[in-house]
């Protein structure tokens, strides 16, 4: 015989669960950091709608950290200038992150000396940015000991960062490119390419003479058009092939 189900102490934990959720997203919007946030005033400049999500990372040197406007900070994203807390860096900032900024969760920027990122740049979960390695040429002390390498970090505009890259020292990345997940950068990386490897290489590039090289092996997607309604977009979603080419068709005539 099946047990009966003991009903008041099923209610009872869907409640307690769902305060717990509301409870947790209190949280989350009471501890997020945005210009108007006391947390905010310590940056060196937060722009306009600018959020770094709760909980946050590891995050210190921020009046060497400048944020521009319309940025999204993931969770338990680490941000940092200068080598520890409490350094004086001097006059100008350290770590600076163009508009519209988009860093997934639990990435690293660890910007000991300068690091720029343009505006629009994507960066996928888990991406680690760093301007500092270790260093290693005396034989006879340990490596974490000896004094680290530092050159400053630039990655341009528009490009898109994908999970688990790592961005080392003295990198400095092109407009609009795409590095790979998993890829390791170092040096430079032209305009509109694609790296991907460890070291990270060219594997496709965009150039106004020759267009993608090699071609590009999809189609580029269509936008969805202006004024196209989620209900427009269902109908479209339930039509077969024969009908898609007999709208085409009359797309086409007219």
């Amino acid at each position: 015989m099946p047990q009966r189900k003991n009903t008041f102490s099923f209610r009872r934990r869907r409640i307690a669960q769902r305060v717990v959720h509301q409870a947790w997203a209190w949280v989350q919007r009471t501890g997020s950091v945005t210009a108007e946030h006391p947390a905010g005033f310590r940056f060196g400049s937060i722009g306009e709608a600018t959020r770094l999500a709760f909980p946050l990372g590891t995050v210190f040197g921020e009046p060497w950290i400048h944020l521009g406007s319309h940025c999204i900070i993931g969770e338990q994203v680490t941000l940092t200038a200068g080598l520890m807390p409490d350094l004086d860096l001097g006059p100008d900032p350290i770590l600076r992150i163009g508009d519209g900024v988009v860093l997934g969760r639990g990435s690293h920027v660890i910007a000991d000396t300068t690091v720029t990122i343009g505006s629009d740049c994507y960066f996928g979960p888990y991406v680690y940015v760093t301007s500092t390695n270790h260093s290693y040429d005396d034989p006879h002390q340990p490596i974490g000991r000896q004094w680290p390498r530092m050159e400053p970090v630039q990655i341009g505009p528009g490009c898109w960062i994908g999970t688990g890259a790592v961005i080392l020292p003295g990198a400095r990345i092109g407009r609009n490119v795409v590095v790979a997940a998993g890829a390791v950068v170092r040096g430079t990386v032209p305009d509109h390419a694609v790296v991907a490897g460890a070291p990270a290489r060219v594997v496709r590039r965009w150039t106004p003479e020759e267009g993608w090289r090699p071609p590009l092996r999809t189609p580029a997607p269509v936008p969805i058009p202006d004024g196209m309604t989620p209900e427009g977009l269902r109908a479209l979603a339930e039509l077969d092939e024969d009908a898609m080419a007999r709208l085409a068709e009359l797309d086409s005539e007219g």
